[in-house]
């Protein structure tokens, strides 16, 4: 039955995804596919945060911060397809003269590729190590990932020279010396990203099943319990820190392509509880609620924001108040509670 079931998810999961490709794109303007891109991107980090937080238990506020990783490790390389002995303009405003040693190896796409996922993964696996090992969790956790962001946020907005400051790196031109602009490249970045998200997703729900998933939920219900069990919970809890911070990196770098900035205020606390938000408003620990709740809730701002720019945060905070106190699960949760009977015993049998 759980084959099966498993065997209907992956179908279902090939046709969404090819109709987002080839059907979608003809179906709305080629601003909306730019938005719409965009908000995958966040869905790949959004799963992040479902995976760390909803069946892990810790509530990390500070996922920005690889986002943001991400973002500036792929602008990093967009920034130097430059002629030979050309420095970014902003060094040169703010008086550099050559060019600084880290930034050198981002020459190399490859290396870029590699650095999206490992550099937000080592930073993340440092962080936890030092914090799990201490057996520091809840809102503890949660203070100390608020605090890392604030460490990040301020290194990365005083660094003009290295980084251009809180303007951020922008006014990309080519990617393997096609325009990124032109509308053929940002379709394979819309495209990309899709397949991308498919494949975050399969990632999750691999982990999320069998032992290894059971150990997640048994660390997030009882941890004291899991000890006693014989399992030390710390290199778990640094496995799934670190996968969740690789794809906040690869959202991070596939929003970075497609709206052409990155800047410090994605490290930003707020940005980091945005996240957070969009997965409690699709659903915890449900993975397809993560993507949902990063799709409606940044859609429902980009329309609140532009039909009222003064109080659109009220909405938002509005929002997220009604799902933590009436709609505990989330939008998943609602449509669950409708299914019939039948149906939601399928579902708990599988589990």
């Amino acid at each position: 039955m759980k084959k099966k079931s498993l065997s209907v998810e992956a179908i279902t999961i090939v046709i969404l995804a090819l109709m987002m490709i080839f059907v979608v794109p003809g179906l709305i303007s080629r601003y909306q596919l730019n938005l719409l891109g965009r908000f995958l991107g966040l869905a790949i980090a959004a799963l992040g945060i479902d995976l760390i937080w909803g069946y892990t238990g810790l509530l990390s506020l500070g996922n920005g911060i690889f986002f943001a990783l991400g973002g500036y490790a792929i602008s990093m390389y967009l920034k130097l397809q430059l002629p030979p002995g050309q420095l970014p303009e902003f060094m040169t405003l703010y008086g550099v003269d050559h060019l600084p040693w880290f930034w050198r190896p981002f020459y190399s796409f490859p290396f870029t590729l590699l650095a999206i996922v490992l550099i937000p993964a080592i930073s993340a696996a440092i962080i936890g190590y030092l914090v799990f090992r201490n057996r520091i969790k809840g809102v503890y956790f949660s203070i100390l990932t608020q605090a890392a962001t604030i460490v990040f946020f301020n290194f990365f907005n005083g660094q003009q020279k290295l980084f251009n400051g809180t303007n951020g790196l922008t006014d990309f031109k080519t990617i393997l010396g096609n325009d990124i602009n032109s509308s053929q490249t940002q379709w394979i970045f819309y495209t990309l990203t899709i397949l991308l998200l498919v494949a975050s997703y399969l990632l999750c729900r691999f982990l999320t099943t069998g032992r290894f998933g059971d150990l997640l939920v048994a660390i997030r219900d009882d941890e004291s319990r899991v000890r006693f069990s014989g399992y030390n919970p710390t290199g778990f809890k640094v496995v799934v820190f670190a996968v969740s911070a690789i794809l906040a990196g690869i959202g991070g770098a596939m929003f970075t392509v497609q709206t052409g900035l990155v800047s410090p205020k994605s490290m930003d606390i707020a940005f980091s509880i945005e996240m957070v938000i969009w997965v409690a408003v699709g659903g915890r620990a449900t993975l397809y609620g993560a993507i949902l709740g990063a799709l409606v809730v940044n859609f429902a701002r980009s329309f609140l924001s532009a039909q009222f720019p003064d109080i659109w945060l009220f909405f938002q905070g509005a929002m997220f108040l009604i799902v933590v106190t009436v709609l505990p699960g989330g939008i998943v949760g609602l449509f669950k509670s409708f299914l019939p009977q039948k149906l939601t015993t399928f579902s708990n049998l599988e589990k």
